[in-house]
């Protein structure tokens, strides 16, 4: 196991820990921002460790051009028929908005954080004391601003959707080189939902081995079976699209997870990391009084001394007092050295 457990905001995450959860708010606050304290509120009930935003506006993230490219045209999408910019201008959550959403947030013990997409988000960030940053998929080529969040010094979790290897090594060198000493590396697979059949989460023991740091998964599945599992391959994060209701429409809600099915997410992979554990064998002290229940050889019959025993007299039953059935062969015909009720656990001493 890695030793790359790391501290957020005084919270401990890593292998060791309990999976650390992150329900991500995204652009499911609607324009609203007293849904988007609702989410919060909401998430904080779960048992979600962490809310998460993005810092963004339509201006620093693309051109406000409805054509060619910046159109959304694949029919496929959820987004088809917009413009890019105009998606960012009904996802984007504004920056007054920061405040008030990551007080709340601390206020329910939760650890608030932000993806930022251009340095000037990492700047306004920086005045909200944020404890860890996040870098998006479709950002994680941008040494330049992964530079400037490293530059920090706070941790940093990065998306790896759609990286090949040589990419993931570019943006971990330009992220250590730059300051960042605690990294976390989410396993993601950037479609919008994702299916089960093409997350490939035996990549996080891979990401773990080969970048000497913490591993998660970034998850757009439906459901809570994919993050379990990846908790038993050693995600020691979950991040989560997180929505009061899916029927309340917005532009990342029919992939998000509801209020109960977060809390089952937290439960789950709780129990799931729990049941790791470490190889054993043999009885645990919680199994010990199951022993009793082990099939053992006791005396079927009335016996007296001097009698020989049989499979008539001699049967593999509960409870556990008696020799084990390995023995069976070798006491037959064994005669006893005393008398011997129906229902005496067969032992040595009985064929001394």
């Amino acid at each position: 196991m890695t030793n790359s457990a790391i501290k957020i905001a005084g919270r401990m995450i890593g292998q060791g820990h309990v999976p650390f959860i992150i329900a991500e708010m995204s652009g499911n606050h609607n324009q609203s921002l007293e849904r988007a304290l609702q989410i919060v509120d909401a998430a904080a009930k779960t048992g979600a460790h962490a809310l998460k935003i993005q810092t963004y506006t339509p201006d620093t993230m693309t051109l406000d051009i409805n054509e060619r490219e910046f159109h959304i045209s694949d029919p496929k999408s959820l987004w088809a028929g917009t413009s890019l910019y105009k998606l960012y201008g009904e996802a984007y959550t504004p920056w007054e908005w920061h405040k008030p959403i990551f007080d709340r947030a601390r206020e329910h013990g939760m650890i608030p954080f932000s993806t930022p997409f251009d340095a000037s988000s990492v700047d306004f960030l920086e005045t909200l004391n944020v404890d860890v940053y996040k870098i998006a998929s479709f950002e994680n080529t941008d040494l330049p601003l992964i530079r400037k969040v490293a530059a920090t010094g706070k941790p940093i979790i990065i998306s790896t959707g759609m990286a090949s290897i040589a990419e993931l090594d570019d943006t971990v060198r330009a992220a250590r080189e730059a300051g960042c000493k605690d990294l976390i590396l989410l396993k993601c697979t950037s479609t919008y939902p994702a299916t089960a059949e093409n997350t490939n989460i035996l990549t996080i023991p891979h990401l773990r081995e080969l970048f000497d740091c913490e591993v998660g998964l970034s998850d757009h599945t439906m459901g809570v079976g994919v993050s379990i599992a990846s908790v038993a391959l050693g995600a020691s994060v979950i991040e989560k699209h997180f929505t009061l209701s899916r029927a309340d429409g917005g532009v990342d809600s029919t992939f998000s997870m509801e209020p109960a099915e977060m809390a089952q997410l937290v439960v789950e992979t709780e129990r799931a990391w729990q049941a790791l554990g470490k190889v054993s064998y043999g009885a645990t002290a919680a199994e010990s009084k199951s022993l009793l229940f082990r099939r053992t050889l006791y005396i079927a019959k009335d016996l007296q001394a001097g009698d020989i025993l049989t499979p008539e007299n001699v049967r593999a039953i509960r409870p556990g007092l008696g020799l084990p059935p390995k023995y069976y062969d070798i006491v037959m015909g064994k005669r006893i050295n005393q008398s011997a009720a129906k229902g005496t656990a067969l032992s040595w001493e009985l064929l001394k």
